[in-house]
């Protein structure tokens, strides 16, 4: 076990030796105990009891109280946030997310409140006891994601398990229990409701996850695809090659270049207006349109110049362009010769080659006689892509290029 789970994982059992030695049942809860059971390591331990909120503070000195009305209290344990939970029954959920209200239970009332019998489980890890009123062993071992209770019940309190389900299903390459998989596809448009931040954050799981494809073809089978974001229409057509080039990414990547496979199918502009619906940063959105916009770049090596393809290179995003090319190109079974030898054009140019500073600036056109305006920026880019295709090489040429279109410019008006 790493050294981060190993220190996550002994400040949950402290806190829970403090708990029972003063008095209080307390268990690790929830996601860790389903990772630990598949031999994962658990991104973070939650611990569930049954001292109420005010308890928990009085036992610890350095405690946040995020969610007290909830039960929900972050305990600083080894100089790491734990969230213990108290054992709780929830009560109607009006904004299909939250209950209105809760009561303090036991652990087996608990349970039966959670979402999935994978996530339902409970782990007393002093005596390694698994604590399972939900069968989510049984499922665990048969790859199954299954609602604890009735399914319709579940989504209808929370909207988001729709979501949730499919991600543990790809995360997990498990199948939807029928009667679950069919209340999804019943209760698909109720995930309209849900907040565009929340949403948005389990797509990223989703996309950022090596089974991507597969969770993304269970996305529109089971009917959520259609309801991710306004106009988010789909047909086999379009969710045939987003799954084809999802499967072609590396295993690993961030969520740009998934999500750039997901809306390739839509104009800059629109593509630009889903990243906002979504809530994606500024950075991701700008990212994402500039790969969209320029799919096609890559795959006409006789049209993209030296200077072009520099331009292109100095993008950080150039490597995931390279990447989104070569997986569109295969996905819709077209050749990757051009694409190809642009590649191998690419991996030739130097490092010192790809973005040299300019050899004149605006500084230089007005020492010339130009007054800034629409001419500086038009003389000042043809310049620099003379310089990148290595056709002009001084300052001394670069000046002199620049006083030929500002002579032309002028008698041209």
């Amino acid at each position: 076990m790493p050294r981060r789970h190993a220190e996550f994982r002994q400040a949950a059992i402290d806190i829970i030796r403090r708990l029972r030695d003063n008095g209080h049942v307390a268990l690790l809860a929830g996601g860790c105990v389903r990772d630990m059971l598949l031999g994962l390591d658990p991104k973070d331990y939650d611990v569930a009891t049954d001292a109420v909120p005010q308890r928990v503070v009085e036992l610890f000195q350095r405690t946040r109280q995020v969610g007290a009305q909830f039960g929900v209290v972050l305990v600083k344990e080894r100089r790491i946030w734990v969230e213990v939970a108290t054992f709780r029954s929830d009560h109607s959920y009006e904004d299909g997310r939250h209950p209105v209200s809760v009561t303090f239970s036991d652990p087996e009332s608990d349970a039966a409140r959670r979402d999935f019998t994978i996530n339902g489980m409970f782990l007393d890890p002093l005596a390694e006891e698994v604590i399972d009123y939900v069968g989510g062993q049984r499922d665990l071992r048969a790859g199954i994601i299954r609602t604890i209770g009735p399914a319709p019940q579940r989504f209808a309190e929370d909207h988001l398990r729709l979501i949730r389900a499919v991600r543990f299903a790809g995360r997990f390459e498990y199948t939807i229990e029928p009667e679950t998989r069919e209340a999804i596809r019943e209760h698909a448009a109720m995930i309209t409701r849900v907040s565009a931040e929340r949403i948005r954050e389990e797509l990223e799981k989703i996309l950022k996850d090596a089974h991507r494809a597969a969770a993304v073809r269970l996305l529109a089978d089971v009917g959520l695809l259609d309801h991710l974001w306004p106009g988010s229409e789909w047909t086999g057509e379009r969710i045939d090659l987003s799954a084809a080039m999802l499967e072609k990414l590396p295993k690993r990547t961030g969520f740009v270049l998934p999500l750039a496979c997901l809306l390739i199918h839509w104009p800059r502009q629109e593509v630009n207006s889903v990243c906002r619906e979504l809530t994606c940063s500024n950075d991701v959105r700008k990212r994402v349109v500039w790969l969209v916009e320029r799919i096609e770049a890559l795959t006409d090596a006789q049209a993209l110049g030296l200077a072009d393809l520099k331009l292109l290179m100095q993008s950080p995003d150039f490597g995931n362009l390279e990447t989104l090319t070569g997986a569109w190109l295969e996905a819709t079974g077209r050749s990757t010769e051009a694409y190809r030898r642009i590649v191998e054009r690419a991996s030739e140019v130097s490092r010192d080659e790809i973005a040299p500073e300019p050899l004149i600036d605006g500084d230089d056109l007005i020492a010339m006689g130009l007054s800034p305006g629409p001419l500086f920026s038009t003389v000042l880019d043809r310049v620099y892509r003379a310089q990148l295709e290595g056709g002009v090489t001084t300052k001394a040429e670069a000046t002199a290029m620049a006083k030929g279109l500002a002579d032309g410019s002028t008698q041209e008006a």
